[in-house]
């Protein structure tokens, strides 16, 4: 089942890629002013447990504004903020479940290699908030951390787009949609 919704989730993702190198709208870079939202899901986890399932999948959502232009209108540097929920549990009906949200502050540094193309490198100071009944397994509680991520953001149309996004969060690759305003 995990593994037909992941299949499901790449091929639409994939499906819009490709539909996106058809398309005419001419995006420019993250420019000052602009405000993007990121609404995704999450592709694999960073607590791995051989006994542990999803029993939701991880989600994810960020927004972000640009504060400066740099390098004559194609980088610029944002501000914004990240939230992302999962839960799993065990296979074996032992009833422990984990519930695991993160939420930070980030910073942002963008730069337009290729048209319709926003690729982007930040900084995140979250704090990510674990709660599981007491158990036998040995996880790791709720903690400050610092993290740094990479992503890129392929826009179909003017506002509208798909993103990837690299880092620490609820899973280590995030996939979705983003709309720019």
């Amino acid at each position: 089942m995990k593994k037909f919704l992941f299949r499901k989730i790449l091929v639409v993702f994939l499906t819009l890629v490709g539909f996106s190198w058809g398309a005419s709208a001419q995006t420019d870079a993250f420019n000052k002013g602009d405000m993007i939202i990121n609404a995704g899901v999450g592709i694999g986890r960073y607590i791995s447990y051989p006994l542990f399932s999803n029993k939701i999948l991880p989600i994810s959502g960020s927004f972000e504004y640009s504060v400066t232009d740099l390098f004559d209108g194609k980088g610029g540097i944002g501000i914004g903020g990240y939230v992302a929920y999962t839960s799993f549990g065990d296979k074996e009906g032992l009833n422990v479940t984990v519930s695991d949200l993160i939420i930070g502050p980030r910073g942002i540094f963008h730069y337009q290699f290729i048209e319709n193309l926003d690729t982007y490198a930040g900084f995140m100071v979250g704090y990510d908030v674990k709660s599981f009944p007491k158990s036998n397994y040995n996880l790791p509680g709720s903690e400050l951390y610092t993290t740094f991520f990479i992503g890129a953001r392929l826009y179909i149309t003017k506002n509208i787009g798909v993103f990837g996004e690299l880092g620490y969060g609820v899973s280590p690759l995030q996939l979705g949609l983003c709309y720019k305003f």
